[in-house]
């Protein structure tokens, strides 16, 4: 038996508590400390699936480091590789940055994570961090200690003071590549960038509100061609977005009050490996 799949095997039945239960997906993909040896693929949704074939982000580069790098997140399809490359570039001709510092990508092997994210599972999405990369030579250590800052003011309303057109400019990079197909940050951010912005609009459109997302943008690629097996979420409604937007912060402003018949939010199931695409416990043997 190969060391691969008795290395599995034993890490199913080490996850085993009873005799019927099975083992949780996050404590599969989340062992792995390395890619599989498969062609790279993402495999199934942003938030259900896993990465076949991942690669290794380097952690430092010519313009960005990757950060928290105990997490071993910092690994994802080629393409997203190839993103943070061309978009560090593009950074470090922003005053003031030298180059991005590069969050969490994905697991090794995709799947779901022990902790916080619920996608990040295909190797296709990235955080960028806000703080501006000045320092390119972070020791392993520096990087768990230091902290990106927030962009937000009145509870994602309004941008503070941090905010700067750079930030606006790498934004406006990220969402013109072709390979990008959403950008989440927070409302107030989209609706600055809808009111600053004076030329073409139509890169707006993925840039898209979400809770939180003010120490990081999270970039979201599309399925790259001939994936067949990568699920793409549905392409962002037509227009560039900003009435959205300010929607969104009107209701941080002014919320509405909670509706009494609204169903009551049902406890998220974790996931097992059955749950996942089937090619996913080859992801693991190999």
């Amino acid at each position: 038996m190969g060391y691969r799949v008795f290395a599995v095997l034993a890490a199913v039945l080490l996850s085993f508590s009873t005799a019927n239960a099975q083992p949780l997906a996050k404590e599969l993909f989340g062992a792995e400390r390395a890619g599989s040896d498969q062609r790279a693929l993402p495999l199934g949704g942003y938030a259900k699936g896993c990465l076949a074939g991942g690669v290794e982000l380097a952690e430092t580069g010519p313009t960005w480091q990757a950060m928290r790098l105990s997490r071993n997140r910092n690994w994802g399809h080629p393409e997203t590789v190839k993103f943070i490359q061309r978009l560090s570039k593009t950074a470090a001709k922003q005053k003031g940055w030298n180059g991005l510092y590069v969050g969490d990508l994905s697991q090794p092997r995709g799947g779901p994570m022990l902790t916080g994210h619920r996608s990040h599972q295909i190797g296709l999405d990235a955080d960028i961090w806000m703080l501006p990369a000045q320092d390119l030579k972070l020791s392993r250590q520096a990087r768990e200690n230091i902290s990106s800052i927030s962009m937000r003011r009145a509870k994602g309303a309004y941008v503070n003071d941090s905010w700067t057109r750079a930030h606006h400019e790498i934004l406006k990079a990220a969402a013109k590549d072709k390979s990008v197909a959403r950008i989440f940050v927070f409302p107030g951010a989209k609706v600055q960038m809808c009111k600053d912005e004076k030329g073409d609009r139509s890169w707006l459109r993925k840039i898209r509100p979400w809770w939180g997302h003010h120490y990081h943008f999270h970039v979201r690629l599309a399925c790259p061609r001939g994936a067949n097996g990568c699920v793409d979420q549905a392409p962002p409604p037509a227009g560039d977005g900003c009435e959205g937007a300010q929607e969104w912060v009107n209701n941080i402003l002014n919320p509405p009050p909670p509706d009494p018949n609204a169903p009551k939010p049902k406890p998220r199931r974790e996931y097992v490996l059955a749950d996942l695409p089937k090619q996913c416990a080859q992801v693991l043997s190999r």
